[in-house]
């Protein structure tokens, strides 16, 4: 339901949305289970911006990062009511898994997942995706991310309640990710790297599958990561640190060693959770760039 309104001392027309909360077990911060209701406001982040510029009531009281829903409240969202025509996004994705709820697509290399770019992601979505018909269907939202050189599985969100319960998945760490990489030099079969990313705690677990002999590099291995936290660039950090860097990684690559125009050799291989609303087991995988399998053949 919407309805059209004049600011006071403006010339921009805003339209008022309003979404009424369901009852709720226990009460839940506002910041939070407000991700997915309003396709205006899909991230935690974004619902911060929104209460900082006092833009949204419960019960017709201004509401802040502090509120917290109970159930039976109306949530109203004051915003600039935005063009009938807005320019789309067409690139093709490939999509693996679909259903009303949620859907788990292939990232290419050389696209961010979101932010202020025309291209990315997010806004290629709503042309790859079919529109879910249940009650509160909503703009499609990626759950989580992956870096802009990062090829494989990313699992989005096509309801806000699915939105809300896949973040809890992860906060909870009960989506297990499985990573493939290419790294540089000889390493140890096996291990554990807990150094700090940006003073947090932080885990990632690596088996090495096999290795080929590089006459530049040495030695290339083909490492298959399970990351226990979710730090920014974790993967590509932790490796580095024990003198490991991924092959192509610009940031945190050995001097003379970097892989120009080839990209990064990372590869988000696999997502397995219990589906939030069907229950079912899911374990979805993405099989490996050619650019892998040029250097290590094909893998069992």
């Amino acid at each position: 339901m919407w309805y059209l309104a004049p600011l006071s001392n403006a010339v921009t027309i805003a339209c008022t949305t309003f979404h009424i909360v369901p009852e709720q077990t226990t009460p839940i911060r506002l910041q939070e289970y407000g991700v997915g209701i309003f396709d205006s406001v899909p991230t935690k982040s974004a619902w911060k911006k929104v209460l900082n510029k006092n833009l949204v009531t419960v019960d017709d009281t201004i509401a802040s990062t502090a509120t917290f829903i109970k159930g039976g409240e109306t949530i109203s969202l004051l915003k600039p009511l935005e063009p009938k025509t807005r320019k789309k996004l067409i690139f093709e994705l490939k999509v693996i898994f679909e259903d009303e709820h949620l859907a788990i697509i292939h990232k290419p290399a050389g696209i961010l997942v979101s932010g202020n770019s025309f291209k990315t992601i997010t806004n290629a979505l709503p042309q790859n995706l079919k529109p879910s018909s249940v009650a509160d269907a909503t703009k499609p939202q990626p759950v989580h991310r992956l870096d802009y050189a990062t090829t494989g599985l990313l699992l989005t969100g096509k309801t806000g309640s699915s939105i809300r319960k896949l973040n809890q998945l992860f906060e909870d760490k009960k989506i297990q990710k499985v990573y493939y990489a290419v790294t540089i030099g000889e390493m140890e079969l096996s291990g554990k790297i807990t150094s700090k990313i940006d003073g947090k705690n932080s885990e990632s677990h690596y088996e090495v599958i096999c290795s080929v002999t590089s006459e530049k590099y040495g030695l290339l291995n083909l490492v298959k990561l399970d990351p226990k936290t979710g730090r920014r660039h974790q993967l590509r950090k932790h490796l580095a640190s024990i003198g490991n860097p991924i092959l192509g990684d610009k940031d945190y690559g050995k001097e003379g060693f970097i892989l120009m125009k080839k990209g990064l050799y990372l590869h988000a291989y696999s997502l397995e959770f219990i589906h939030p609303f069907t229950q079912e087991h899911l374990l979805i995988t993405d099989e490996l760039p050619e650019r892998f399998t040029k250097i290590f053949g094909d893998i069992d």
